[in-house]
């Protein structure tokens, strides 16, 4: 892979982390549409990595508040005492599904992440995903006002996105909706939420990566990648969430459709 490619990777990433239109789903894809060099998965976590920094930076002081009521709870022996910290110890029940999951089944998921045609069908169950969650959103909830069951059900929703195509924000926060958050609530959870995911796959590879050993030649390419998605992002973070106070999810799961639909039939067809 080259530096041009390693850009088109960051940004495919950056913009579909957190568009809910499965980041791992285009990173399967696009290289088989376009004959790209297929990235191999510790590139892929590196862009992952830099779609952590666009949350970090966005969400700082969200973070750095939620850390301090979950420290101070601690301390004065009510953990659960104010709505941050209780935010705090969602996002830690909501992110172990994945990992207890991710981890058990590691080589299982790797071995289906090569398979375009998987995750062109997943994009596919994406796309049925967003319009239940349009269709049966009722939702008047903030995130103050969410309880465990809420925590608890958009932490499962989350194992799904670990096969390639389903949207880990769109699976998310179509199960934030079901639960009865707003549009912009379901969104922002599910942003935070995936700070754990993101950060534990990245540091897994990193440290793969690093015990490699002479990856000199590869710092560019990984640089050029962690980069662009951090920049690209941090930019669609802050179009969705002023997206979804005034549309629906409909053109997403539109796309998602004709993504995957348009590849299962480009490659019945052929």
């Amino acid at each position: 892979m080259n530096i041009l490619e390693a850009i088109f990777l960051g940004f495919i990433q950056g913009a579909t982390e957190f568009l809910p239109i499965s980041s791992s789903g285009h990173l399967v894809l696009i290289p088989a549409i376009f004959g790209l060099s297929q990235p191999d998965l510790s590139l892929i976590a590196i862009a992952h990595l830099g779609t952590l920094l666009a949350v970090l930076i966005y969400f700082w002081r969200d973070l750095w508040a939620i850390l301090i009521a979950i420290l101070q709870g601690l301390q004065q022996r009510e953990p659960m005492g104010s709505s941050d910290s209780r935010l705090g110890w969602y996002i830690v029940v909501g992110s172990i599904p994945a990992a207890v999951i991710g981890l058990l089944f590691e080589g299982f998921f790797e071995e289906v992440f090569g398979s375009p045609q998987v995750a062109a069908f997943f994009l596919l169950m994406t796309a049925v995903l967003l319009v239940i969650g349009e269709r049966v959103l009722t939702g008047v909830k903030n995130i103050a006002q969410m309880n465990w069951p809420d925590a608890i059900s958009v932490g499962l929703t989350q194992t799904f996105a670990l096969f390639p195509g389903i949207s880990r924000s769109g699976s998310t926060i179509a199960a934030g909706l079901w639960r009865g958050l707003d549009r912009e609530s379901a969104a922002r959870y599910s942003f935070l939420l995936g700070v754990p995911a993101i950060l534990g796959a990245g540091l897994l590879s990193i440290f793969d990566i690093t015990t490699a050993g002479n990856i000199g030649p590869l710092l560019p390419i990984y640089l050029a990648t962690f980069l662009t998605a951090a920049v690209v992002g941090y930019a669609c973070i802050a179009f969705l969430l002023r997206w979804l106070r005034n549309h629906s999810f409909y053109i997403f799961a539109v796309y998602c459709a004709l993504l995957g639909g348009g590849y299962l039939l480009y490659t019945f067809l052929t």
